[in-house]
């Protein structure tokens, strides 16, 4: 697998986010629907990485920074035909050693608390992310769940 930075620019990235968004509001309400747009992904605090496997995109991820200590995951999505292949595992690890080099201590993170969203949550998990309140801008919220990670301890 191949993770790069992408510039946003072309129609199979902008298609795959399409869908991102599609997916987003078709489970969660508006109120309550965090996910960035194509514009949101382009602001200058945040760094989106596209992942190939065989020249295939197979997933994506963002990192935003919200200080000089802390980054936000947003928008990390894996298509549907590969699913339970690892390739959300390997963007986490990925966006961990990143975070690490900038010198983040933390990453947060907000994901839907539906069923849809279970399996993310589960991948989180698994990474040792914990369930934390809200943070930045974020609210209580019965439809997100907020988490976070302490990187001192992977």
């Amino acid at each position: 697998m191949i993770i790069k930075i992408d510039e946003l620019v072309s129609e199979e990235i902008i298609s795959f986010l399409e869908e991102h968004i599609e997916d987003m509001k078709s489970v969660s309400p508006p109120e309550s629907k965090h996910a960035l747009d194509l514009q949101g992904l382009k602001l200058p605090e945040i760094t989106f990485w596209s992942c190939y496997d065989n020249n295939q995109l197979v997933g994506c991820a963002a990192l935003k920074e919200l200080d000089e200590l802390t980054g936000e995951i947003k928008s990390m999505r894996v298509s549907r035909a590969s699913r339970g292949r690892g390739v959300g595992s390997k963007l986490l690890e990925y966006i961990f050693e990143i975070s690490k080099t900038r010198g983040y201590n933390s990453l947060k993170l907000e994901t839907g608390s539906m069923d849809f969203f279970a399996p993310a949550r589960k991948l989180y998990q698994k990474h040792g992310f914990k369930i934390c309140e809200p943070f930045a801008n974020y609210k209580k919220d019965s439809n997100s769940v907020f988490m976070e990670i302490n990187l001192s301890e992977l």
